[in-house]
């Protein structure tokens, strides 16, 4: 299966056709289509292992729909930050996408994504990225003067947490998104922009 506008391949796995797939992910998927206008590839991608697609998905809206002290703008930063880190294409572009929405800023996800240390962000923003980041890359390092550090600009351990938890799950999604050689809808490049 390809991208609407490309003829390449969104996936270096078979791509299940929609009317293939169990009932609860077609159902998401078409749900997410009227929502969004297109269906994102991250979807049909990993539908190739559905049980996997399902927890995937949960887990995403676990933390990314958490109420919780972090705004939908932070944590998309976050996945911003830590996606251009691992080099990933498709949540860079995708999630570059949602922020510029939702951060009504046009810029903010190209600078996070080039290099967040230079991007036009607060300390308090920087903090949490440095934190994102050495999750990310570093995780091992982590220690409680990092947590000091982040209480010294404000946050919660559940905020701390939740900074940390969306850093990981970004590390899984952006290593099968690598793994799969997952292509960007090219819908994604021009939304907000």
């Amino acid at each position: 299966m390809s991208s609407s506008k490309s003829n390449k391949s969104i996936s270096r796995f078979p791509v299940p056709e929609l009317n293939e797939l169990p009932e609860d992910l077609r159902t998401l998927i078409l749900e997410v289509q009227e929502k969004t206008g297109f269906i994102p590839n991250v979807f049909l991608v990993l539908a190739h292992r559905p049980d996997e697609c399902r927890a995937f998905f949960a887990m995403h809206d676990a933390l990314m729909l958490r109420k919780g002290n972090l705004s939908k703008a932070e944590k998309e930063m976050i996945v911003v930050a830590v996606s251009g880190g691992n080099e990933c294409h498709y949540c860079v572009v995708a999630h570059g996408a949602i922020l510029r929405i939702v951060a009504k800023n046009s810029l903010l996800a190209d600078q996070l994504a080039i290099n967040y240390r230079k991007a036009d962000i607060t300390p308090r923003q920087r903090a949490m990225l440095d934190f994102a980041v050495k999750v990310s890359q570093a995780s091992g390092t982590i220690d409680d003067d990092d947590f000091a550090h982040l209480h010294s600009h404000g946050f919660e351990d559940d905020d701390i947490w939740d900074i940390g938890a969306i850093s990981a799950f970004f590390c899984l999604s952006n290593r099968m998104a690598n793994l799969t050689s997952m292509r960007p809808n090219e819908e994604f490049y021009a939304m907000a922009r």
